[in-house]
């Protein structure tokens, strides 16, 4: 067994009605005056009603650009030690987040979120997903300092659309199906792993649950419980699977799968957690799991989650099978954490009967 190194959430986490009204509060116990606010662009629409007054604070605002690359984050230093600046607070969806974590790692500053989706845990975990320009999946990047705060507003997400909710559950359903081949391998599951594991079917067993009553929620914009652990759900247990499990609670085959079709640029206008919710079928046909992936479809069928490439509106040739099985099974895909060995011939047989599935 690997050594594990536990990251195990912001140092502060609120997830209340008005929580955004103590962003000054915070901002003042770090001793903290000049701020970047790093923003989406629809999001922010929905955002400014209550994002709270800063007009005692010098404020630079940046639109973050619509990606998390390398080169973003490099700008944004720039900016960063140019101005002054003593902290980032990042405003939008998880791909601001990790901008604003990657950012706020090279500059040396901290970084308070404020989620408007709860579409990933990218709020709450210690790590980046990092692309590259065109779009393609580059690495995860781990940070060993956690975020300075994270602050959720139930009402922001409530009106936030309600296809990135759908996205979220599916990509925080693939923790169960990710971390519990890997953690079951292990001959002793110290505390951290069975924090990571309890954390990982509680993600599962909410969302199977919940989730179709949390959807109600946003239909009628009416907070209620269901709504409150679905987004809950979505970012802190999502979290805290990879946070206290490291590397055996973070991914495995679905996000393989996942990373592999962003190499398809007609797969780019598909949301990160309806590719991965699909990853999850094609590991558990890899797994020879095809009781469970039954189990699975009626509640992809109700949340209108995809159960095929067709879903996602795409027509692989015999070729691009090979060229996404290929990636996905590259000597550094998580994929190879499955107990099963993998190949790209495996990978192709099993997304070709999960097609025929539908």
């Amino acid at each position: 067994m690997q050594q594990l190194i536990v990251r195990g959430a912001p140092q502060i986490y609120e997830c209340t009605a008005k929580s955004w009204e103590k962003l000054p509060y915070y901002l003042d116990e770090w001793k903290i005056k000049r701020v970047l606010v790093l923003r989406g662009k629809d999001s922010w629409k929905a955002a400014q009603p209550f994002f709270p007054d800063l007009g005692n604070y010098t404020v630079y605002e940046k639109y973050y650009g619509g990606e998390c690359t390398d080169e973003k984050a490099d700008e944004l230093v720039s900016i960063i030690m140019q101005n002054n600046i003593e902290a980032v607070i990042a405003c939008g969806g998880g791909k601001v987040s990790d901008l604003g974590k990657t950012t706020s790692h090279k500059a040396e500053l901290p970084i308070f979120i404020m989620p408007t989706l709860a579409a990933t845990c990218a709020s709450y975990s210690s790590l980046s997903v990092i692309y590259n320009l065109d779009g393609s999946m580059k690495r995860y990047e781990m940070f060993s300092i956690s975020s300075a705060a994270l602050l959720i507003e139930p009402a922001v997400i409530l009106n936030s659309p309600r296809e990135l909710m759908i996205a979220g559950i599916g990509d925080t359903l693939a923790k169960w199906y990710e971390a519990a081949p890997m953690i079951e391998q292990l001959a002793y599951q110290p505390p951290e792993i069975q924090v990571a594991l309890f954390a990982a079917q509680r993600c599962r067993d909410i969302l199977l649950r919940d989730s179709s009553q949390a959807l109600e929620a946003m239909q009628t914009s009416t907070l209620n419980q269901a709504f409150q652990n679905v987004i809950e759900t979505n970012i802190l247990l999502a979290g805290m699977v990879g946070g206290f499990g490291d590397d055996y609670g973070r991914t495995s085959g679905a996000h393989s799968i996942h990373d592999a079709l962003t190499i398809l640029p007609e797969s780019h206008q598909t949301l990160h957690g309806y590719k991965v919710a699909y990853g999850i079928l094609v590991q558990l046909m890899i797994e020879d799991k095809k009781e469970e992936l039954t189990r699975l479809l009626p509640f992809y069928h109700q949340l209108n989650l995809p159960t095929s490439l067709k879903d996602m509106g795409l027509d692989l040739t015999e070729e691009g099978y090979q060229q996404v099985a290929v990636r996905a099974t590259l000597p550094w895909e998580q994929i190879h954490y499955l107990k099963e060995e993998v190949t790209p011939q495996l990978v192709v047989a099993a997304m070709k009967k999960v097609e025929n599935l539908s």
